[in-house]
């Protein structure tokens, strides 16, 4: 894909995240699902880790190798003319030099945005430090720029997800957290939950629009799975 077309997409994918208008962004796994999902009349799509894995015969989490991942966001996004945002789960890497090697090969397969979440995987340490996601965040945003393509970056929170701390305290840790992480330049951020215990995207919104989001905060739901997020 050339650079302009990139640049174009990226910036189409910007202005849903702020229109007046919930964004509905569906998740395909393979072309014909992306097909599918741009012919009934989606007007941005995001690709599926979970279900790119499965197709790939690999389970959930980072073990389909990045280079296989990534062939089939190429093909998805050369195949349709609507904006395509990769999820990259936490970046395939915990150094600012692995998640830049993601990002630039989340532009040469023709990306323009990222989902990147801060669970890690481990049991004991379930989520990574926020200093060094807010630091895997800037090193996206570095390497778009240098590029030349504004990646609209969707930073991700699994608190709720992945059932963190006391439930009393999720909400105001998750709501911290995505601070931090729109402070350092996303375009969006979500918390995925489930049906217990989920905040309102209100009250979300409401939370994250007095220190990130101005000077009118964009609020909406975000994924049917159940998430809240806030895009500005």
């Amino acid at each position: 894909m050339d650079t302009m077309t990139q640049q174009a997409r990226a910036a189409a994918l910007r202005a849903l995240h702020q229109g007046p208008s919930p964004l509905l962004l569906p998740t395909a796994w393979d072309v014909v699902s992306a097909r599918l999902f741009e012919e009934a009349g989606c007007r941005a799509l995001g690709t599926t880790s979970a279900g790119i894995a499965a197709t790939l015969g690999y389970p959930d989490g980072e073990r389909v190798p990045r280079d296989e991942l990534l062939a089939v966001v190429g093909r998805i996004a050369r195949a349709v003319a609507v904006p395509v945002t990769a999820d990259i789960e936490a970046g395939y890497g915990d150094t600012s030099a692995a998640v830049a090697r993601t990002a630039r090969a989340v532009i040469a397969a023709g990306a323009v945005g990222v989902n990147l979440e801060d669970g890690t995987g481990d049991p004991e340490q379930p989520l990574t430090d926020s200093a060094a996601q807010v630091a895997k965040i800037r090193t996206v945003r570095e390497v778009a720029a240098a590029a030349g393509v504004p990646l609209v970056v969707n930073a991700r929170t699994d608190v709720y997800w992945l059932a963190v701390g006391d439930a009393h305290g999720r909400f105001a840790a998750a709501v911290e957290r995505l601070r931090a992480y729109r402070a350092a330049g996303p375009i969006a951020s979500l918390s995925p939950v489930w049906a217990t215990g989920r905040p309102s995207a209100g009250s979300c919104a409401r939370s994250m629009a007095r220190s990130t989001c101005s000077p009118e905060p964009t609020r909406r739901r975000s994924r049917s799975w159940g998430g809240w997020g806030c895009g500005a």
